[in-house]
């Protein structure tokens, strides 16, 4: 068989057509550089139209990395993609899903073990950089959590996937993200594949410079 094999053709071939395909000169230029990551980690350019954030989404989520900020993950898979070598301040990744008492207390609250981990995040939260890529049930009680503390996350960087709850979890985050800045890819599709590259995106460059500011104004994927 014909294929290329040379790694280094590979990855800047795969960007030259994620270039060319996903229309990136419609965004601003730092959070376009996110867009470009998570398609390159999805291979589908047209989910550019259905991803929503915040004005302010990639220099807080930089500026909170550089500032030795916590990425705390809803699951091992979404912590596992996180390339530790780009984190700018030896930052901790941290991910409370398989903790001790998690279970016990899922079963006790009737809900899943994805909510109830999310609990042991509050010593963490302030000023973190939160990466949600498996449950729906973990953004929605992270929402649930905001609503009753003043504590906040830089960013929350949201792709829960799924049937039931990814759509409308995202949904509630993107009307009311609680005061913090965010990243999200309306409907059911998401994944740790796309959370992962988009916090990876972010700490790109950050050992060498600091991110440029990013222009205001609401704005979503389609950029209307």
């Amino acid at each position: 068989m014909i294929y290329e094999r040379d790694p280094q053709r590979i990855y800047a071939r795969s960007f030259e057509i994620v270039r060319s395909e996903a229309d990136l000169g419609r965004f601003p230029g730092e959070i376009a550089s996110v867009f470009e990551r998570i398609v390159h980690a999805c291979g589908m350019p047209e989910i550019c139209d259905k991803l929503l954030f915040s004005p302010g989404f990639a220099i807080a989520g930089r500026r909170a990395l550089e500032s030795g900020a916590p990425v705390i993950c809803d699951s091992e898979m979404t912590a596992a993609g996180i390339i530790r070598k780009l984190l700018p301040a030896q930052n901790p990744v941290i991910t409370t899903l398989n903790e001790p008492a998690v279970r016990e207390d899922a079963r006790n609250r009737g809900t899943t073990r994805s909510a109830a981990a999310v609990d042991l995040w509050m010593p963490s939260l302030g000023g973190s950089v939160v990466a949600i890529g498996t449950a729906p049930t973990a953004l929605f009680r992270l929402l649930e959590l905001l609503d009753g503390h003043r504590t906040r996350p830089a960013v929350i960087v949201a792709f829960p996937v799924g049937f039931v709850g990814a759509a409308e979890s995202k949904s509630e985050l993107a009307g009311n993200p609680r005061g913090s800045d965010f990243l999200t890819l309306a409907g059911r599709r998401g994944g740790s594949a796309m959370a992962s590259a988009a916090v990876n995106a972010l700490c790109t460059g950050l050992a060498s410079k600091h991110g440029k500011r990013q222009a205001n104004g609401p704005r979503r994927g389609q950029d209307s």
